[in-house]
C-alpha cells in the first residue's frame, strides 16, 4: 500500500512539474506572429516593436507574418489551422469581433478557434478628411453630404473592419450617404486618401494622426467619449454635434486554440513587460493609444461583450458579406 501511494505521490508531483518544464523549455525555434493586414497598418504598428522585444525575452527570433484579405479574415482563417504547438499567434484586432456577425459564413470562431492572450491597446478613431475639401468642422461636412448624397467616398481597411462600421453607424446615425471604397488594409488606404483619391475616412489616430499633426489630413472629430491627448484641439463626436456615437479600435493577441496554457501564459506576462516598457509607452503616447494589459480572462469576457455589441451596429446597419 505505501509503494502504491508513493507511486501516485510521485506520478502526481510529475504532472504538476511538467507544465513548467515545458514553459521553461519552449521555445526551441523561431516563433510567428500573423498579422492579418499589410504592413503599415495599426496592427503592425504594435506587431512589430513587440514582436522585437519578445525576441531576447523568448530566446528565439518572433517573426511578423502579414497575410491579408477579407477584412483580416484569411490571415484569421489560415492561424486558426496552424498547429497549437506555441510557434503561431494571432495578431487582430477589433474587426474579428465585428467579422462574427457580419460575415454570414467564417471558416473559424474567434472565440473558440483562439485563446485570448491580451489586448496590446485602445485607439481612438477620428473623422479624416483630404485638405482639399473645405469642411472645417463635422456639421459643414455633414450639411454637404445631406445635400449631396452619394457625392463623398470614405475608404476603410477592408469590408467588415471597424473603419467600415463606423461609416456605416455614421450615416445611419446623421442620416447621409456615402460610397464606401474598401481596401486591402489601413495602409493602401491611407496611400489613397494622402493622395486625395479617397475623400474621408474613420481611421485610427495610429495611421493617421501622424499625417494630421503635418497638416496632410484634417481631423473634424474623435469618435471616443473623451479628446485626444494627441489631438487636443480637435472636438468628440458629440462635441460636434453627434451625440450617442462612441466607439474605438483595439487591437490585440490570441494564441491558437489548445496551445499549451503554460506557453500561453508566458507570452501572456512577457508581454505585459513589453507594454509596461518605456519604449512601446511612447510608441502608444504618439498613436494617441491606450495601452492594453489585460489578463486572458478578462480579455476573453471583452471579446465576447464586444462581439456582442458590434453585433446590433451590423445589425442596424443591415450589413451582410458572404464569403
Amino acid at each position: 500500500m505505501r509503494k502504491v501511494i508513493r507511486g501516485c505521490l510521485l506520478l502526481s508531483i510529475a504532472m504538476l512539474a511538467a507544465p513548467v518544464a515545458l514553459a521553461q523549455t519552449w521555445p526551441t525555434k523561431p516563433v510567428r506572429f500573423i498579422n492579418p493586414f499589410p504592413a503599415g497598418g495599426g496592427v503592425d504598428v504594435f506587431a512589430r516593436p513587440i514582436a522585437a522585444k519578445l525576441t531576447p525575452a523568448l530566446g528565439q527570433q518572433v517573426i511578423v507574418e502579414n497575410l491579408s484579405g477579407a477584412g483580416g479574415t484569411v490571415g484569421a482563417a489560415t492561424a486558426s489551422r496552424a498547429p497549437a504547438d506555441g510557434y503561431t499567434f494571432f495578431m487582430g484586432a477589433v474587426h474579428h469581433a465585428i467579422a462574427e456577425t457580419l460575415y454570414t459564413k467564417l471558416p473559424y470562431n474567434i472565440e473558440k478557434s483562439f485563446a485570448a492572450v491580451t489586448v496590446v491597446a485602445f485607439v481612438p478613431n477620428a473623422v479624416i478628411v483630404h485638405p482639399k475639401h473645405p469642411f472645417r468642422s463635422l456639421s459643414e461636412l455633414i450639411s454637404f453630404a445631406k445635400a449631396n448624397p452619394d457625392k463623398l467616398n470614405f475608404g476603410s481597411a477592408g469590408n467588415g473592419t471597424a473603419h467600415h462600421l463606423a461609416g456605416e453607424l455614421f450615416e445611419t446615425t446623421t442620416n447621409t450617404h456615402l460610397v464606401h471604397i474598401p481596401f486591402k488594409g489601413a495602409g493602401p488606404m491611407m496611400s489613397d486618401l494622402l493622395g486625395g483619391q479617397v475623400d474621408m475616412a474613420f481611421d485610427t489616430l495610429a495611421t493617421s494622426g501622424q499625417h494630421v499633426k503635418s497638416g496632410k489630413l484634417r481631423a473634424l472629430a474623435v469618435t471616443t467619449a473623451k479628446r485626444s491627448p494627441l489631438l487636443p484641439d480637435v472636438p468628440t463626436m458629440a462635441e460636434a454635434g453627434v451625440p450617442n456615437y462612441v466607439l474605438s479600435t483595439w487591437y490585440a493577441m490570441w494564441a491558437i486554440g489548445g496551445t499549451p496554457k503554460p506557453i500561453a501564459d508566458r507570452v501572456h506576462g512577457e508581454v505585459l513587460k513589453v507594454l509596461a516598457s518605456p519604449e512601446v509607452r511612447e510608441i502608444s503616447a504618439n498613436q494617441g493609444a491606450e495601452s492594453g494589459g489585460m489578463s486572458r480572462a478578462e480579455f476573453a469576457g471583452f471579446l465576447h461583450d464586444e462581439i456582442l455589441a458590434w453585433g446590433k451596429v451590423v445589425k442596424a446597419a443591415g450589413a451582410k458579406i458572404d464569403i
